[in-house]
């Protein structure tokens, strides 16, 4: 028989025929028109959306609306050039001056996508002579950032600081150039990396240390800065990376670091190198997002933990298999059985509440997850709501 070379995409074919006898593909829903922060029409109905990560909710806010529009107007639809061309405004630097002084640190990158970021520091900055430790549930950035580079890499088991430990201690001494990657939140099923004790195992080994904030930059910390600010562990991490597609509710992604020598780094990254820089407007309007964040983050995360709470304490109250801890990313997770899980997803579609269905290999174990993200911007009956959602389909989840 012939081979083919899309023989190796068959699993995936095998799952769009699943899904064809569905009327919404779940890995590609459609939003035919956005209502709000937390509601849009999606298969002609009105849908609470508890899949988005917008967690401060800031997607609709009237003052980062008006920063987009008014650059927009000024400077144009896009900057048609990568930084290292003419793809540099005045905004790009204010806002890496902006960041850098958020979290009070002499270098800052900003770059098109969180994912770019982690491919652009994880591919350039461990060397061929390096190695890079990483969680072994870390996101598929960090993954594709290490592939993309040349340093040996090395898995840990997911949150296990012994592991680490004895991982390092067999590099002799070349732990002490070795990179340890971990997560502020995970973003599958909402757990914290237990940093301190990570720190811990990386001044043992005089390691570097980056830590993704993606899931945490606004949700974590007295002043939002993610879990790093509240392990209070800032003057051990080497290198902070996060993005603007979360809490700040637009696109982009950064890096932050104690060390000056980042600025170096810059003339060396590929992926920041040859990727067009985002709009003027995106960069405005983060701007805006996240001064916002300063002065109204403890309002909001105070709201948004209010949602996590309530929504983690009533699905747990209905026995449902969930992450070891509140937060606001709140994933249940199913069985093996993608026909059930893809089932279910579309049941609580059509009681008019979206969440995320995330299948292995995506999910970090052998089961499906339906992964909620909840945001400042939820009303307490829109949460209850969800409850009432998960709760009328308790027996299918809990026999999936």
């Amino acid at each position: 028989m012939t081979q083919s070379i899309f023989d190796k995409f068959q699993y995936y074919a095998n799952l769009r025929e699943d899904v064809a006898r569905l009327d919404t593909n779940p890995f590609n829903v459609v939003v035919e028109q956005v209502l709000s922060e937390t509601e849009a029409i999606v298969n002609g109905r009105r849908t609470i959306l508890a899949g988005t990560n917008n967690y401060l909710g800031l997607t609709f806010d009237p003052r980062c609306i008006a920063a987009g529009r008014k650059a927009l107007e000024e400077e144009g639809t896009g900057t048609t050039g990568s930084r290292m061309a003419n793809g540099t405004y005045a905004g790009h630097l204010a806002l890496e001056r902006e960041l850098a002084d958020f979290f009070g640190l002499p270098s800052s990158i900003v770059f098109s996508t969180g994912y770019i970021a982690n491919l652009g520091i994880l591919s350039t900055i461990p060397g061929p002579s390096d190695v890079v430790l990483l969680d072994a549930d870390s996101h598929a950035s960090i993954y594709d950032g290490c592939r993309l580079g040349s340093a040996e890499v090395i898995r840990f088991r997911h949150n296990d600081p012994g592991d680490l430990d004895k991982r390092l201690k067999r590099l002799g001494t070349k732990a002490e150039s070795a990179l340890i990657v971990v997560e502020g939140i995970y973003s599958m099923i909402g757990d914290q990396a237990p940093l301190q004790e990570i720190v811990e195992v990386k001044r043992r080994h005089g390691a570097y240390l980056l830590v993704d904030e993606a899931h945490s930059l606004g949700v974590l910390g007295e002043h939002g800065r993610g879990l790093v600010e509240q392990a209070g562990v800032q003057e051990d991490v080497d290198f902070i990376v996060g993005t603007f597609s979360k809490s700040l509710g637009a696109i982009g992604g950064f890096c932050v670091s104690k060390w000056k020598e980042l600025e170096n780094v810059r003339y060396a990254m590929r992926p920041y190198i040859f990727t067009a820089s985002s709009s003027p407007s995106i960069i405005a309007s983060t701007r805006v997002a996240l001064h916002i964040l300063r002065e109204q983050g403890a309002e909001l995360r105070k709201r948004l933990w209010d949602n996590a709470h309530r929504l983690y304490l009533g699905l747990r109250e209905l026995d449902f298999k969930l992450g070891p801890e509140s937060s606001p990313v709140v994933a249940i997770t199913l069985g093996e059985s993608k026909e059930q899980a893809l089932e279910i997803w579309h049941d609580l579609l059509d009681k008019g509440v979206y969440v995320n269905l995330v299948m292995p290999p995506a999910s970090p174990g052998a089961g499906c997850l339906l992964r909620c993200s909840l945001s400042s911007a939820h009303s307490a009956v829109q949460i209850d709501a969800i409850i009432d959602a998960f709760r009328s389909l308790r027996n299918n989840i809990l026999e999936s």
